[in-house]
């Protein structure tokens, strides 16, 4: 498959280069979600810091991130796990990145949702933030990190929907539930999407404190950018949960 096809691949590539030089979009994350993982969306550090009760405390610990960027996220749990990590993108400048910045116990490789493949029963914990919708058929992508999965391993995405996915009746009806059950799995879900309301007006306002550092690297469109994902902070709370819902799944085989 032609990369540059696939959804967003241009964009990522300029979001990842620019999110290796940019030290305004370093501090605009920290300030934002409480760490810098190189976010482009709605992964704070609190969500991050869910998955930790989820991998066991004890040696030769493997995670997968399905759509790891840059590897900024894995490298800070196995910073507090010890895990080996593994991770896979289909940016080359993400890759590259991760590759040169995690050496030690860690695994990066460029690969697609759906091509890309791994042994069955290599891992202890599969992480998704905001990437399940890349998958051109969820339903056979579920069915392959299934077979990825350790007997009791554990699934964990954060799952969005009113932008890339459309907004159905709960957290019960989306394309990912959907999915879930048809490979027999189980899974608890939370709703947070009042969290991300509030996420959204503090990611508005730490652009904006940060307006200045992103014009003067030369990086107004990013700026610019941001300012135009956070448009909804301007609603109320009801107006907002009409389009926008955000789901995390804790997902077992």
């Amino acid at each position: 498959m032609n990369k540059k096809e696939l959804l967003f691949y241009n964009e990522y590539e300029e979001f990842y280069e620019m999110a290796r030089k940019s030290n305004a979009f370093k501090l605009f994350c920290q300030d934002a979600f409480g760490e810098d993982f190189s976010q482009d969306g709605f992964s704070n550090v609190k969500q991050i810091d869910m998955i930790l009760k989820y991998i066991p405390k004890k040696e030769n610990i493997h995670i997968l991130d399905i759509g790891c960027g840059n590897g900024k996220m894995l490298g800070y749990l196995q910073k507090k796990t010890g895990a080996y990590i593994h991770g896979f993108d289909y940016s080359e400048k993400a890759i590259e990145t991760a590759q040169s910045m995690f050496t030690i116990n860690a695994e990066f490789k460029e690969g697609i949702i759906g091509e890309i493949n791994y042994s069955e029963e290599e891992f202890d914990a599969i992480i998704s933030m905001d990437t399940m919708y890349f998958a051109k058929d969820m339903v056979v992508f579920i069915s392959q990190v299934k077979k990825w999965l350790k007997k009791d391993g554990v699934l964990f995405v954060g799952y969005q929907e009113g932008d890339v996915m459309p907004k159905t009746k709960n957290e019960y009806t989306t394309v990912l539930a959907n999915a879930l059950e048809k490979n027999e799995m189980n899974y608890e879900v939370t709703d947070i999407t009042k969290e991300i309301y509030d996420l959204l007006k503090k990611k508005r306002a730490s652009a904006m404190m940060h307006q200045v550092e992103f014009e003067l690297e030369g990086n107004k469109n990013w700026f610019d950018m941001l300012i135009g994902q956070t448009e909804s902070a301007s609603e109320s709370f009801e107006q907002f949960q009409e389009k926008m819902a955000r789901y995390i799944y804790v997902i077992k085989k």
